[in-house]
């Protein structure tokens, strides 16, 4: 009865509610935010960079992402890569002998500095976990900091985005002969991934394409 009763008092609170949980949110907040989920993200994974969303970048999804990011709850991020690597599976979109390394887009190193973890690196973990994909977390390497993506228009993004990121050391050595998928939190326009995608295949290095926890679903019939 001691032991029940205290722990309680050791249990973390949920970062989205602020009730004890010994999960990484709580049930309900759980509930809520799958309730974002896609029922069909087949859709996605078509054209030329194909990508795969788990959900719609709304409401308690859109609110658990800004917590995982600016309240630094890198747990949620890891929790994000377990749903997204259990949709992978699920859904088969490749050859079951193919197992891509899996590389998180990078932040800046002073962008990485303030927040103290890259969200996408915390997904990577949790999708490898999931998958048992090997993950090269130094791949990329972001070498110029960029503007906020929020609020430019195309043109704008492109230029922000534009020579942003280089190949690790290992990567221009020798590139693998193994295909990469890239891991993100949020694709709006895809002009981030579509530019380390160009670095890479420049490179000789095959991209599969992007998995991502969120996208906003108006811009979906305009992406190709």
């Amino acid at each position: 009865m001691l032991k029940s009763f205290l722990s309680l008092f050791l249990k973390d609170n949920c970062p989205l509610c602020k009730r004890p949980t010994e999960d990484q949110i709580c049930r309900d907040c759980s509930r809520q935010v799958k309730s974002y989920q896609f029922k069909n993200p087949r859709q996605f994974w078509q054209g030329d960079l194909p990508f795969l969303a788990w959900g719609k970048y709304d409401g308690k999804l859109k609110k658990a992402i800004a917590t995982l990011k600016y309240d630094k709850h890198p747990q949620i991020g890891e929790l994000f890569g377990y749903w997204l690597g259990e949709t992978w599976q699920e859904l088969g979109l490749i050859k079951t002998n193919i197992k891509p390394i899996v590389i998180p887009i990078p932040l800046h190193s002073q962008k990485q500095k303030e927040r103290g973890f890259n969200q996408a690196e915390m997904m990577a973990k949790g999708f490898c976990q999931i998958t048992k994909y090997p993950l090269k977390v130094k791949g990329l390497i972001r070498i110029r900091a960029t503007e906020a993506m929020f609020g430019l228009n195309p043109q704008q993004r492109q230029e922000n985005i534009k020579q942003a990121f280089e190949l690790d050391s290992s990567f221009q050595k020798h590139p693998p002969q193994t295909p990469i998928l890239l891991i993100d939190d949020i694709y709006t326009t895809g002009t981030t991934a579509k530019e380390v995608t160009k670095l890479l295949q420049k490179k000789g290095i095959n991209v599969l394409g992007i998995a991502v926890i969120a996208t906003k679903a108006p811009l979906i019939e305009k992406i190709t």
